[in-house]
């Protein structure tokens, strides 16, 4: 009986159609793939690898998630392995913000791209500085003259507050790159900073250069009391937030004004400041980095750059 009804039914609504209604032809070899309704592709941001990418991940993860909300843009966090690697990032346009030291945005100015941001942060304020660390039991390092002859480890030939700042330092006491017995760098994908210290705190290299406030970062991993700070590089212009060239001015505006929107009085802002390890964002220009690029004159480092 159910089959019966059932047949029935199928019936009807055969004949159902109307005999003068046009007849559709579906060419079911022709396919098109079309995108959902509102998707675009998501702008990606940059943090430069001066430390791990968990680390990374974990300082900028609620600035991403802040500007998203704030913009009603999509941006995702990708993780360049090295200084030099994130710099041929932009320059194929794979990163579209970039968050770097300021000897790197000289590079990158270089490319085309646009500073737009500048951060400041708790104990240093809108500058940063370099050190230069060795094993606290080492007696046979007291002032930086004494650096010579020994060998040296450093975060990368482009970071500043991990190399540059600290060998204006060394220029400044009549200390070259050829005065050492050996220059190395900290090698492997992200962690630099963090690779220095431990090398020097396990005795494989006599002095290393890190950007002032690296040591906080690898508290946890160390006991600090083994290491201590030679000396400190004066200040220069610290972190800066670019746009690359052929970026759309309008994103960059929403996301500038979302950057300077931060306030460390505000409660919520204060969780996604701490965490970046800033109080505040202000605006920036590439008239900034001037005493950047007076710098890398001084120490005839990557003269083309100018």
């Amino acid at each position: 009986m159910i089959v019966r009804f059932l047949l029935f039914f199928l019936l009807s609504c055969l004949f159902a159609c109307s005999e003068d209604e046009p007849v559709v032809k579906v060419d079911m070899s022709r396919v098109e793939s079309v995108a959902p309704p509102g998707t675009t592709e998501a702008i990606t941001y940059a943090y430069l690898p001066q430390y791990s990418h968990s680390v990374s991940f974990e300082r900028h993860r609620r600035l991403l998630e802040y500007l998203r909300h704030k913009t009603g843009l999509s941006l995702r966090q990708i993780f360049p392995n090295t200084f030099a690697e994130h710099i041929k990032m932009v320059e194929r346009g794979e990163i579209d913000i970039s968050f770097t030291n300021p000897f790197v945005y000289i590079s990158l100015a270089r490319l085309g791209s646009e500073a737009f941001a500048r951060i400041v942060e708790a104990d240093t304020g809108a500058d940063f500085q370099g050190q230069v660390i060795v094993r606290a039991d080492n007696p046979a390092i007291n002032r930086l003259e004494d650096c010579r002859g020994k060998r040296l480890i450093a975060v990368d030939p482009n970071s500043a507050g991990g190399y540059l700042y600290p060998m204006g330092l060394f220029y400044d006491h009549g200390i070259t790159r050829q005065d050492f017995h050996e220059v190395s760098f900290a090698t492997g994908s992200g962690g630099r900073q963090e690779a220095v210290v431990l090398a020097v705190y396990a005795g494989a290299y006599d002095v290393g250069t890190i950007r002032k406030g690296t040591l906080d970062v690898v508290r946890d991993k160390i006991d600090l009391d083994q290491i201590r700070v030679l000396a400190e590089s004066r200040p220069y212009p610290g972190w800066v937030y670019s746009a690359r060239k052929g970026f759309d001015p309008v994103a960059r505006d929403k996301i500038a004004k979302a950057m300077l929107g931060l306030q460390i009085s505000n409660h919520e802002h204060a969780k996604i400041l701490s965490a970046a390890g800033m109080v505040d964002i202000i605006p920036a220009r590439d008239e900034d980095f001037k005493p950047i690029r007076d710098l890398i004159s001084r120490l005839h480092l990557n003269e083309d750059a100018q």
